[in-house]
């Protein structure tokens, strides 16, 4: 026992000895050991309760905690993690809140201090953290201004089967369109899952993808099969710089979140797998809080498009009068000042608008995309194709 404590347990142990003897007043015996009567009484009442060990220092403690958390609260802020075991305090106290209007929720911090208390929050990794830099596209400001697509990286199910998902979702409201596993990245399935979308919600303006397999290809533009009919549907294709998926975060972020859900770890047949993408899909439009929409889900702020899909819509791209139109042959060729140039097969039959932007100098396009550009040196013609 400290120094200090010891002299004044020795203290308290006299004027209680005093005070049995009775032979003085109990004023006269407090303002000797320059104590309140108030004091004295204490001092007496834990004496004969716990004896000598009664007159210890006991540590200051609340008998009425104002902020303390309601048992009924504390069972629903566990009760929702249980159900939503990779939700963050934030999301967990926006879900309540809208869910039990009469109950007062406690701060997003309150929560994350029940959650770590109750053993529910896992610690994260330390990593090393460098300035983030992006370089974003056009920015989406209304619901189908811009749509997000890629497959997240495919993964062996139990049944050995290799899956494919294919993630579809509006760039504005995060409202998740699709969500389908495929058993290859190959053109005819990837376009057979944007007819299902674009005949439930309608024609986006842009789509953004990566670099890669449908999406876009090393020919002249990028241009693939698939970028190709979005354009004659007056889509506008997008693509990221190639090895910056920040251009695409809101996207990448999406994928982990997908990730964690549902492929961790992945199910035994494709047909359960594509269950468990459902229903991420469901939860994650209509009751997931997303903190950039107020944590409201997307659901509350996503509309149809209304550019409705019909395949009659597909046509070629038309060009202004500013514009020369050369049509693409079989074999990918195009005549321009009387020189045959080859720009790919894949836009055979299309045609391709040429404007001259300097003198001896042309940019070539199909649609909203730049193919390359045409220089001419003395008699020497030449197409520098766009990748």
């Amino acid at each position: 026992m400290p120094w200090r404590e010891t002299c004044r347990m020795d203290e308290r142990i006299r004027f209680v000895a005093e005070w049995s003897k009775e032979e003085t007043s109990f004023s006269v015996l407090c303002r000797a050991f320059g104590i309140s009567r108030k004091t004295g009484y204490k001092w007496v009442e834990r004496y004969e309760l716990f004896g000598p060990e009664g007159l210890a220092d006991r540590p200051p403690i609340a008998k009425r905690h104002p902020n303390k958390i309601d048992e009924h609260v504390l069972d629903l802020v566990l009760g929702c993690r249980k159900g939503h075991p990779l939700w963050g305090p934030r999301k967990v106290r926006a879900w309540l809140a809208e869910r039990h209007l009469d109950v007062r929720m406690p701060a997003a911090s309150t929560i994350g201090e029940i959650l770590k208390r109750y053993g529910m929050v896992r610690p994260r990794k330390r990593r090393l953290r460098v300035p983030f830099r992006s370089n974003p596209l056009d920015p989406c400001v209304v619901p189908n201004e811009v749509w997000c697509t890629d497959f997240k990286g495919d993964f062996l199910l139990g049944d050995r089967t290799r899956c494919y998902p294919l993630t579809i979702m509006d760039g504005h409201t995060r409202f998740l369109l699709k969500s389908e596993g495929l058993t290859s990245q190959k053109t005819a399935p990837v376009k057979c899952q944007f007819e299902l979308v674009f005949e439930e919600f309608g024609l986006p303006e842009r789509i953004r993808s990566d670099n890669g397999a449908p999406f876009a290809t090393t020919r002249a533009g990028g241009l693939s099969r698939l970028s190709i009919w979005w354009i004659r549907l007056g889509i506008v294709p997008e693509r990221i710089k190639p090895g910056h998926p920040e251009q695409n975060g809101r996207h990448e972020r999406m994928h982990k979140t997908l990730k964690a859900h549902t492929a961790k770890p992945p199910e035994s047949t494709m047909s359960k797998q594509q269950r468990s993408f459902d229903l991420f899909r469901a939860e994650y439009n209509e009751e997931r809080p997303h903190e950039s929409l107020g944590q409201q889900p997307p659901a509350r702020h996503y509309a149809l498009s209304l550019r409705e899909y019909h395949p009659a819509l597909e046509r070629s791209p038309e060009y202004d009068y500013e514009f020369k139109v050369r049509k693409v042959d079989v074999n990918g060729v195009f005549s321009w000042l009387g020189e045959d140039l080859y720009i790919g097969k894949l836009l055979a039959g299309e045609p391709i608008g040429i404007t001259e932007t300097a003198e001896d100098d042309w940019k070539l396009h199909y649609g909203p995309v730049q193919l390359g550009a045409i220089t001419r040196r003395g008699q020497n013609i030449q197409l520098h194709p766009v990748r």
